[in-house]
């Protein structure tokens, strides 16, 4: 399913449409900068971004934000890989992008939303995001640095 939302917030503009993305650029950012997907491949970010809701954050023509959603667009939704430039914070992007992201129609019947932090748990408890609360009911099978360990083997 493809959802064609678009909002200009100020010189920003927030777009689903996949078009406009930068490919190179988000795969940079997550392989070179991100703690969550150091070293992943191109070809992985490609197929990421194909599969899923994406939202890019742009000034003019350059990107300079993202977020993807992986969902079903009925009950649930996972919210990976969002970032702002680090050139650009401090200006409110991210309390935008999410404040798009939220306005979906789509989105506003999920039973369950999910996301993965380190550091951004003042973010999102604004638009709801809590801890679990049954963490027992909850598993993971993780492979931190799976990337890494794909390009040492290569």
């Amino acid at each position: 399913m493809e959802l064609n939302h678009e909002k200009n917030i100020n010189e920003f503009r927030f777009s689903t449409d996949k078009k406009l993305l930068d490919i190179n650029y988000i795969h940079r950012f997550l392989s070179e900068r991100s703690y969550w997907a150091e070293g992943i491949p191109i070809d992985f970010v490609r197929r990421s971004i194909e599969n899923s809701l994406c939202v890019g954050i742009y000034q003019n023509t350059k990107q300079v934000g993202f977020a993807r959603l992986v969902t079903d667009f009925a009950t649930f939704g996972y919210l990976a890989d969002v970032f702002v430039d680090e050139t650009f914070r401090g200006k409110g992007l991210s309390k935008q992008l999410m404040e798009f992201i939220f306005s979906f129609e789509e989105l506003k019947f999920f039973r369950r939303m999910i996301l993965a932090t380190k550091d951004a748990h003042g973010l999102y408890s604004r638009y709801g995001f809590t801890l679990l609360k049954n963490p027992d009911r909850f598993m993971e099978r993780a492979q931190p640095g799976i990337y890494k360990q794909m390009t040492s083997t290569s």
